[in-house]
């Protein structure tokens, strides 16, 4: 007897008649692959095609930068056309080669950018990112809040980012407005402090949000994906609620969004990581919950990443209707072919295991470095493997990003 089919393995007509072959995507994840211009090169290009013979749906790029002067990372793509559009089509080719359809996600960071990066960022408000121990008081600058003219500026720019992205061959954009970087600022009482349209209300929080969306929809041919990442909540007492997400999506309904990703926390509390000590139960799908409650009045296809391991729950996931795409990061930088693996049937799990350290800052750190250390073996034709250390790796990441930095300020900001 045949085996029947599973859920994930049905195709997905989005609202702008955009078909992904199956249920699964690859959710964002920096790459900090960019070259010596701040440009996909070869080693982008070549992860790109690692991941395009890996059998996802979709696959959605890690951060790039709408901003020349504010990144979430050194080893960042910057956006830009002037001559460069070539480097961005190679990128959506390499990540369209094995039927996958591929989609930039596009971001500011606001005050998340780290103190050797910049030491005044922009921010909504002039609070800065606090984490914790006498170790982490100067990794982050104190920003300066934006004026009026600076965020119409910002918003122009995630317009045209996506506007690049068309025209280099991407299917797709999303806008990322969670995690804590900047359009999740604005939306947060706990950074936005402004009392201008841009502030106060939840209505004038989320503004920056729809004009980008709306501006991007405006902008672009009807059949060009249009994305946005949430949070469900920043799990921050006085924060961004999930209460406050749920009217952000039924403001997100009158803009004919393509996809929605529901996700959550930020670098002070990161839930996307999971764990019990920042809000997210140690299960799996560990936004899910919201996102049963988000299906009830979103208009949009819903996608949740975090936490899904087992395929068993991934097909519950579907076949309860509570999402429709299953969003996976990590285990994608150490099995690049998990969703072929599981769509086939040849695996019931993709777990994978790294050593925790015993300093819980130092272990997220340590892991999210074993992560891009995975990103540049494939990106030099290598298959992943875990660190032969992980404190090792963590300082050698620490000291290519500073590499990284000096660059950066070199090109950009002389």
């Amino acid at each position: 007897m045949s085996q029947p089919v599973s859920p994930l393995s049905q195709s997905l007509t989005l609202p702008n008649g955009q078909v992904l072959k199956n249920r699964i995507a690859k959710a964002s994840m920096e790459e900090s692959l960019a070259n010596d211009d701040f440009l996909p090169g070869k080693g982008m290009i070549r992860l790109y095609e690692r991941w395009g013979k890996g059998g996802a749906g979709l696959l959605l790029t890690g951060n790039a930068m709408v901003d020349p002067t504010a990144l979430t990372g050194p080893g960042n793509v910057i956006i830009r056309d002037q001559g460069k559009l070539d480097h961005f089509k190679r990128w959506a080719e390499a990540g369209k080669s094995g039927g996958s359809k591929i989609w930039m996600q596009i971001n500011h960071p606001g005050r998340q950018v780290f103190s050797f990066i910049s030491e005044t960022p922009v921010a909504p408000s002039a609070v800065k990112v606090h984490i914790p121990g006498r170790m982490f008081a100067k990794v982050f600058g104190t920003p300066r809040a934006l004026t009026e003219d600076e965020i119409k500026k910002i918003i122009d720019r995630f317009i045209q980012a996506a506007v690049i992205a068309e025209k280099a061959g991407f299917d797709g954009i999303e806008v990322h407005g969670a995690h804590g970087y900047l359009i999740n600022q604005f939306l947060s009482p706990l950074t936005n402090l402004r009392k201008d349209q841009w502030g106060g209300s939840l209505e004038n929080r989320a503004r920056i949000l729809l004009e980008i969306v709306n501006g991007i929809r405006a902008s672009t041919q009807k059949e060009f994906g249009v994305g946005v990442k949430l949070n469900s909540a920043d799990f921050q007492g006085g924060g961004f609620a999930e209460e406050d997400a749920i009217q952000v999506i039924q403001m997100l309904n009158q803009s004919k969004l393509d996809l929605l990703e529901i996700s959550g926390g930020n670098y002070e509390s990161p839930a996307m990581q999971g764990g019990e000590s920042n809000g997210a139960r140690k299960r799996e799908a560990y936004f899910l919950d919201f996102a049963k409650k988000a299906r009830s009045i979103a208009k949009m296809p819903l996608m949740s990443t975090g936490g899904f391991r087992s395929k068993n729950i991934m097909e519950n996931a579907i076949t309860s209707g509570a999402i429709d795409l299953i969003g996976i990061a990590a285990p994608f930088a150490f099995d690049p072919d998990c969703a072929s693996r599981i769509l086939s049937g040849n695996a019931e799990t993709i777990e994978f295991n790294l050593p925790n350290l015993s300093n819980p800052v130092f272990s997220s750190l340590s892991k999210m470095s074993a992560i891009k250390f995975q990103f540049r073996r494939m990106g030099q034709g290598k298959e992943p493997r875990i660190p032969r250390s992980m404190i090792g790796n963590l300082l050698w990441e620490q000291i290519r990003a500073r590499r990284n930095a000096k660059k950066y300020k070199a090109l950009f900001q002389n």
